[in-house]
């Protein structure tokens, strides 16, 4: 099988995703162009070479419809050749639409693809696409459906993790974020968003908020309280019988951020390394999606990663760091539990409770956070994963060169 070699990664900063975010102003289109603009320039590569571009997006409708990926191959103006595909597994888009352009790599059939992904959260909200999942009554009744933010709290609920808990992670996450844009930790991937007279947008994560404490988070009141009123406690309940009740300890404070950004992953084999005199960053040992139960929904990462893992025949322990979506605070406490793995090693320069999250890019963001990473401190192996809507994990291992 032929190796996935990374050659390079690259995102755009993350915006706040509402009207008045930096990046509002910047049409979808124009944040995944940007991106493959910044691959092409910085590889110095002749895009008639790249077989495919594959982007995440969870909401492809309005602006991010109609195949968003070959949309944005053509703004960039790279070589008519290269198709487009956009894939959609909601928050895990970004890292599905990387181990597709890896596995077209690994099986012979594309020399070179970018996967990435791209959402505009301010201007196409959160929700837009709809779907039978929760708009169709058989099937939300049939699967225990209930809200995102009800599966954190029954998360919580059901493994113990208190308000203090949650927050305290929080806490740290803003903390770890705040420390890394000082030293200038993502300087290697990060890609300035200027306006045509050059001007620049926006330079830096703009959702941020370093001033955060325990007593502001305290402060705040839970998010999902009354929606589990309306019903959907019960709902969880009827599902998990074996609680009496659902602590909502989850708010904005200790959830991911809504935000606005784009990113990609240039990755290809030997060959087209050698012709562009490229250095491969690290290799993509192996990825896996799985399913899990939908109406707790967030218990995926662990079970994606123990398949991924079990697929590169190695051990939790044998990975130097983890980048997992910090979706809720609850679902990374979770994962750390079960893998058994000690906080030094997950999303050591935070996540997306400080930096926030545009659906469709986060899985290829972080990968490429954690390959800086580890080349920052000369470590070699990686594990990426996601929590996914409806209950799904997404998880890839890689290795640096």
């Amino acid at each position: 099988m032929t190796d996935a070699l990374i050659f390079d990664t690259v995102r755009t900063p993350r915006g706040k995703g509402k009207r008045t975010g930096s990046l509002n102003e910047v049409p979808p289109v124009q944040l995944a162009s940007k991106v493959l603009k910044a691959l092409e320039k910085r590889n110095n590569i002749n895009t008639e070479d790249v077989d495919d571009v594959v982007l995440g997006c969870v909401h492809p409708i309005g602006e991010q419809g109609a195949d968003i990926a070959r949309t944005a191959v053509l703004e960039a103006n790279w070589h008519q050749t290269v198709s487009g595909v956009q894939v959609d597994r909601f928050c895990a888009s970004g890292l599905e639409a990387v181990n597709i352009a890896a596995a077209q790599v690994m099986s012979g059939q594309s020399d070179l693809s970018v996967g990435g992904g791209v959402e505009s959260m301010s201007r196409v909200p959160l929700g837009s696409s709809g779907g039978a999942w929760m708009a169709d009554p058989t099937v939300a009744y049939n699967s225990y459906f209930v809200p995102q933010g009800i599966s954190a709290d029954l998360l919580a609920t059901k493994y113990n993790y208190s308000r203090t808990d949650v927050d305290s992670y929080a806490v740290s996450s803003q903390q770890r974020a705040s420390e890394a844009w000082k030293e200038k930790k993502f300087k290697n991937s990060i890609i300035p968003i200027k306006d045509r007279n050059n001007l620049p947008i926006l330079e830096v994560d703009e959702y941020m908020r370093p001033d955060t404490t325990m007593q502001s988070l305290g402060a705040l009141d839970p998010s999902f309280e009354k929606m589990g009123k309306s019903g959907f406690n019960d709902v969880a309940i009827l599902k998990y019988p074996e609680l009496e009740a659902i602590e909502h300890v989850h708010h904005a404070g200790n959830s991911s951020g809504i935000v606005d950004g784009a990113a990609g992953v240039l990755i290809g084999n030997k060959d087209m390394g050698n012709k562009y005199e490229l250095k491969a960053r690290a290799k993509i040992l192996s990825f896996a999606s799985i399913g899990s139960e939908p109406t707790i929904m967030l218990t995926g990462p662990a079970d994606s990663a123990e398949k991924a893992l079990k697929k590169a025949n190695m051990k939790a322990s044998d990975i130097d760091l983890f980048e997992m979506n910090e979706a809720f605070a609850a679902v990374v406490l979770r994962f750390m539990d079960v893998l058994k793995v000690d906080h030094s090693k997950v999303n050591v320069n935070g996540g997306a409770i400080a930096l926030g999250h545009p659906l469709g890019a986060t899985g290829a963001i972080i990968l490429g956070t954690v390959l800086d990473e580890l080349e920052r401190r000369d470590l070699s192996t990686g594990l990426i994963t996601l929590c996914v809507g409806a209950g799904m994990g997404t998880a890839t291992i890689i290795e640096r060169i």
